[in-house]
């Protein structure tokens, strides 16, 4: 069933994404995909540095909570948590401070002949910036 190894291809794409293994994501998604996120939007040789400060600065992890799909759509709702430990530019004029932060996080997929084709992401940035920036 087509929907079952969309959500298939969904979780290996968390999976690799939460190894921030490029190899494994630039395999799973079309040449021309595009990305969509909470600070712009391109292919993947566009959001690669923000997905390494997402991993370097902010540690993040991706938890699957619920997944679902319909034809070549697939949506999942995450726990996203990390740590800002190092530069990240969503957090431009903020020291590191090693804070925890922990938020819900949705992000929608279209499927093309076996890749992702396009990918949006929605998150709360302002949650994420008091976490952990705020005493």
């Amino acid at each position: 069933m087509a929907t079952e190894a969309n959500k298939m291809l969904v979780r290996a794409y968390v999976e690799a994404f939460n190894r921030f293994d490029m190899a494994a994501l630039r395999q799973l998604f079309a040449a021309d995909a595009r990305i969509y996120g909470v600070l712009g939007y391109g292919g993947l040789d566009d959001v690669e540095p923000i997905w390494r400060e997402l991993h370097e600065g902010m540690n993040i992890n991706l938890e699957i909570l619920d997944i679902a799909a319909e034809g070549r759509n697939v949506v999942v709702r995450y726990r996203e948590s990390g740590r800002y430990s190092g530069f990240f530019r969503g957090l431009v004029g903020h020291d590191p401070t090693g804070k925890s932060y922990e938020v819900t996080a949705m992000e929608w997929f279209v499927i093309e002949s076996g890749k992702i084709a396009t990918r949006w992401g929605a998150r709360d940035s302002g949650a994420i910036l008091r976490q952990v920036t705020h005493p």
